[in-house]
């Protein structure tokens, strides 16, 4: 009888490290450095071109189309002055790199400024951001879909030639609509440093 309890004790342990084990998720890097976009952005070892026209410090984001992931709407963001624009881009949230950067901007970005706006852009259909959004219970965030022709994507150089999905990058733009800071991340299997693009952000929100 002893033995099978301790067997059972024994069943019990190896279950839980188990599911300790499948509930760990593994150590994404931190890309502390940019390229340029409109060069080469690298996944697996691979390098793949960035197409399009590159946007560059101290330039307004480019007038194009974006759809509203829940209201459906066309938004242009340089039509957007007023607040701090943080632009978090990823290629797909169904990722494991793209939501665990989006579940941070929702989360850790949570102690930003309520001022500075949050927008997620990526090529997946609006249907999808807004079914990720509700499945991550992450829906304070908004979410612009480039889908379609990519014309984001096209306009800013940070559109994946081959895989034709956006390069992941952070974007900050201040209250005039001007572009204050970029990270294109080398490597897309990386994540960008969000830590440092939050304390830019703050800095351009806190400016007179």
């Amino acid at each position: 009888m002893i033995t099978n309890k301790i067997s059972a004790a024994i069943a019990s342990l190896v279950i839980l490290l188990l599911l300790s084990c499948a509930g760990t998720q593994p150590n994404i890097p931190v890309d502390t450095f940019s390229i340029e976009p409109g060069t080469n952005v690298a996944r697996k070892g691979q390098s793949f071109k960035l197409l399009g026209t590159p946007i560059t410090l101290g330039q307004t984001l480019p007038s194009v189309q974006l759809r509203d992931a829940d209201t459906m709407a066309k938004v242009n963001l340089s039509a957007m002055k007023g607040s701090v624009l943080f632009l978090s881009i990823v290629p797909s949230l169904d990722t494991p790199v793209c939501e665990a950067q989006t579940h941070y901007l929702g989360e850790e970005g949570d102690k930003l400024s309520p001022e500075i706006k949050r927008i997620i852009i990526s090529r997946d259909t609006p249907f999808a951001q807004k079914r990720f959004a509700k499945e991550a219970k992450l829906t304070d965030l908004q979410y612009l879909s480039d889908h379609g022709d990519a014309a984001f994507g096209r306009a800013t150089g940070l559109l994946i030639d081959d895989l034709m999905l956006l390069s992941r990058s952070v974007i900050l733009v201040d209250r005039e609509g001007t572009v204050r800071y970029i990270q294109v991340v080398p490597d897309i299997t990386h994540l960008p440093d969000m830590q440092r693009a939050f304390q830019k952000a703050e800095e351009l929100n806190s400016e007179a």
